[in-house]
């Protein structure tokens, strides 16, 4: 992952990210825009309630094309009836008008306060002031970035370089998301851009496979949002033989550098967890199926009792395996193996089932490392899986009793 470059460095992508007054200090808007139509595959929240935004990119990206995307952060127009869909609409609607394309070629997102009345003139006219901006000089990139955060520490970007038959391939990728984050996607936004040649249907065929082990993995606090969103342009700049189905050369080439790109900006996510002490990889082995892997990590991440014993360095591994055994998920207990330790050295705590004897102040002192890493051996099939989380601090719980105050 190359870290000095981003959006502006994919071929045919101009962007910018500036201040309209919705947030008082931090940028709030965000236009990621390409010279020309782009294939386009999103994943979107599974809340039942979906904010305006979702509603409208859904359909715009209902036939696989798009060409520009603007993110507003400050709120979340979700929950504001007629009003936010209205106001929705008038954001696709201004961009549109300012590049002169359909304004169902225009991708919607929001981010920030639930429930609040959507502030759609102030928007509106910082689109129009700020659509002739758009730039491919690095710092457009950085704005970018920062435009779209909300209770963020720090922006989350990457950049990828490959080849696909030859074709020299640039990906650029950023992402918001500290809080309200949870499997099945979280509080979080993320876009990714390339100027690799992929038809529409099979580039949602790998986006979805590429959000399930990524940001379908990750969780801080069990809630999941009204405005998740994972949007992804492909231009075609880079002038490859255009990836048509999964026998095609480049095929497996272009979905692991996709999956790269998500994997990265998932994990700087969950480092960037609302009040986290710890960033902790989960690991699921010899699992008999990547369903089963998967929902038992999803299990043990979101177990309020294994986040709040990471935080207090506690080797309580009882928790974990009861968490397991709440997943529903069929295994014998008497063949599992389970370790428990830093991401630079774990210890065994249970062999087939039986615990095993360790120096419980050397643990201690792995649990103190601000990466941890538990790993299940479930000894009965040979699927594997993994995710990530934080532990839960007292300043997770401060720093969300007071949000809207």
């Amino acid at each position: 992952m190359e870290m000095n470059k981003n959006l502006t460095n994919v071929r045919g992508i101009k962007c910018w990210g500036a201040h309209t007054g919705i947030k008082s200090l931090r940028r709030d808007l965000a236009i990621i825009y390409s010279d020309v139509p782009a294939s386009a595959a999103g994943a979107f929240t599974q809340n039942k309630v979906t904010a305006a935004p979702v509603n409208l990119t859904k359909k715009h990206i209902a036939d696989g094309k798009a060409q520009a995307i603007v993110i507003n952060a400050g709120n979340a127009n979700a929950a504001t009836g007629e009003q936010g869909r209205q106001g929705a609409e008038a954001m696709a609607q201004a961009v549109a008008e300012e590049y002169g394309i359909a304004k169902e070629m225009v991708l919607v997102s929001s981010t920030g306060i639930i429930g609040e009345p959507f502030p759609t003139d102030d928007i509106v006219d910082g689109i129009r002031e700020n659509a002739s901006k758009v730039s491919k000089k690095s710092n457009a990139g950085s704005f970018t970035a920062n435009a779209i955060l909300t209770t963020d520490t720090f922006a989350k970007e990457g950049f990828i370089e490959f080849s696909l038959e030859g074709y020299e391939v640039n990906m650029g990728g950023i992402a918001k998301g500290s809080g309200m984050i949870h499997p099945n996607m979280a509080t979080m936004l993320a876009f990714i851009v390339t100027d690799a040649a992929i038809e529409p249907k099979l580039l949602q065929e790998i986006v979805d496979e590429a959000v399930a082990k990524s940001f379908n993995m990750i969780t801080v606090d069990g809630d999941t949002s009204t405005n998740d969103m994972v949007l992804v342009l492909a231009n075609g700049k880079a002038q490859n033989e255009p990836l048509k189905t999964k026998k095609d050369a480049g095929y497996k080439e272009f979905k692991n550098n996709l999956d790269e790109m998500m994997i990265h900006l998932a994990k700087l996510i969950v480092a960037d967890g609302e009040g986290a002490s710890k960033f902790i990889e989960y690991e699921v082995v010899n699992a008999s199926s990547v369903d089963e892997a998967r929902t038992l990590i999803r299990e043990i991440s979101d177990s309020t009792l294994v986040k709040a014993a990471m935080f207090g360095r506690d080797p309580n591994w009882g928790r974990i395996v009861g968490a397991a055994g709440n997943a529903g998920i069929p295994f014998d207990y008497t063949k599992i193996d389970l370790y428990l330790g830093s991401d630079k050295k774990v210890e065994k705590v249970l062999d087939k089932g039986v615990p095993q004897e360790f120096d419980r102040n050397m643990m201690k002192k792995l649990l103190r490392e601000a990466h941890l890493h538990i790993k299940l051996d479930l000894h009965q099939g040979k699927a594997t899986a993994k995710g990530w989380g934080t532990d839960l601090t007292t300043d997770y719980v401060m720093f969300n009793s007071v949000y809207t105050t």
